[in-house]
């Protein structure tokens, strides 16, 4: 077989070497750009499903559910508590199946929420339990990042993972500002027509079909996830069981980056889930989906050029100062909200959260830069003898996806803890103080690890 024929999407490539010059320019660049191409629609699809509940639940009440403020929480908070949960099995599931395979088969598993929703919210007698087990079903949308990151990351050379990686994950990412921009359109109007159920009046005499909330994403799921089955590739040498990854949970930095990435991608993916409902106690004058999609699509947008912007100056350097400035976002994001003492400002709460979300996108990107270069630098050490020999490379990047999935996992959490904690006794300032708090300790972390002269792992 030729290299070409090899290499072509649906095959499993059995000789992959992106750190080759030849290799990458003769064929490799090609087919790893054809991966994260197919790649990133699936991410997309993946984060509208996790996040789907946070522009739904707002219309809930309006369409005669009696679900109380801390239900309505709930429901924003459980996909994110089921993610984050099944990304720390997916995040080892891509060396074991394949990134093809596994990609196709946990993108077509999105059906399932997607269509259960649509038929649930069409009966007001459907018991809340049913919509927990729905809210946690979306969770399979927040798994797949993982998996997703770990594959992108096998495909691309050590000097180009933070723009790859930064592109699979900020394009994907905008699943969740185009969700939130697209449900409002889609629930006013039968798409489906007969096929798509009878539409519910709401308390104003409003006609909505929220239904279409789920269904929408139902034709695009099955055309991306045939496209991943065909398209992309499975590679020979990332296969590893899960006991030659689990080596990664003996790694100091393993868990310090979680920490970190728990700061970036937690807060993203938080206050995401938690900004319609923020929007709508904070200013109930303001229609709250109107603008909630903004903040998930800066965050989204910046990430690429978190990544991009790392690559070229550094990521330690860019993480440390994205830190401080989340930290003062946060601060403004207080002193604009609605107190006994001030009316509040909505624009200036806008403009503070927008720059909040713009951190939290260029951080992602600048975190996951950090990654690799940190354990390539850690196997070198451990085995000198063995620098610039393709085994070596081989095991790098096996370990670092296993870290790039892993740390995306517990960053996850983020989904449900925030959203939980700003409807908890702590409320909307105790959440920020606390956030602060956090925030101030990835500073000292990444600086004293990474960012300082003499640093241990400087990156």
């Amino acid at each position: 077989m030729s290299n070409k024929e090899a290499l072509k999407g649906g095959k499993v490539i059995q000789q992959w070497h992106p750190e080759e010059e030849d290799f990458w320019e003769n064929g490799g660049k090609q087919v790893a750009s054809r991966n994260l191409w197919v790649s990133i629609p699936a991410l997309l699809l993946a984060f509208a499903v996790w996040m789907v509940w946070s522009a739904v639940i707002v219309n809930l009440p309006e369409i005669g559910f009696d679900f109380d403020q801390g239900q309505l929480f709930w429901l924003a908070a459980l996909p994110g508590l089921s993610g984050a949960t099944l990304r720390i099995f997916y995040s080892f599931m891509v060396p074991i199946f394949g990134g093809r395979r596994w990609t196709a088969i946990s993108t077509a598993s999105l059906v399932i929420p997607a269509l259960w929703m649509g038929l649930a919210v069409q009966d007001t007698s459907t018991p809340f339990t049913v919509f927990v087990i729905i809210a946690l079903l979306c969770g399979f949308g927040g798994g797949n990042f993982a998996s997703s990151m770990s594959n992108i990351s096998f495909f691309y050379p050590k000097e180009k993972q933070g723009t790859a990686l930064g592109l699979n994950a900020g394009l994907g990412n905008l699943g969740v500002s185009v969700m939130q921009f697209l449900i409002p359109l889609v629930i006013g109007v039968g798409l489906f027509g007969a096929l798509g159920g009878a539409p519910q009046i709401t308390t104003s005499g409003k006609t909505l079909y929220l239904q279409n909330a789920g269904f929408i994403w139902v034709p695009f799921i099955a055309l991306v996830s045939i496209a991943a089955w065909f398209l992309m590739n499975d590679i020979a040498s990332a296969k590893a069981s899960f006991k030659d990854q689990a080596v990664i949970f003996k790694r100091k930095h393993n868990w310090i980056m979680c920490v970190l990435y728990m700061a970036t991608f937690g807060s993203f993916i938080g206050f995401s889930a938690a900004f319609p409902m923020l929007i709508k106690n904070a200013f109930p004058e303001v229609s709250a989906l109107q603008f909630a999609f903004l903040g998930p699509l800066v965050g989204a947008l910046f990430r690429p050029a978190g990544g991009w912007i790392a690559d070229k100056l550094g990521g330690a350097r860019v993480t440390f100062w994205n830190f401080v400035i989340m930290m003062l976002a946060v601060a403004a994001v207080m002193y604009f909200l609605p107190s006994e003492t001030r009316e509040g400002s909505f624009i200036g709460y806008l403009i503070s959260f927008m720059v909040l979300f713009v951190t939290t996108g260029i951080g992602n990107g600048s975190t996951f830069r950090m990654i690799p270069v940190i354990f390539r630098t850690v196997l070198e050490r451990e085995h000198p003898d063995r620098i610039g020999t393709e085994p070596l490379f081989v095991e790098i990047r096996k370990e670092s996806a296993a870290v790039v999935g892993f740390t995306s996992a517990i960053a996850a959490y983020g989904a449900f803890f925030i959203p939980k904690m700003f409807g908890s006794g702590l409320g909307v300032y105790g959440t920020f103080i606390a956030l602060v708090i956090y925030y101030v300790l990835c500073i000292v972390l990444t600086w004293w690890y990474y960012s300082r002269s003499n640093a241990e792992y400087p990156c």
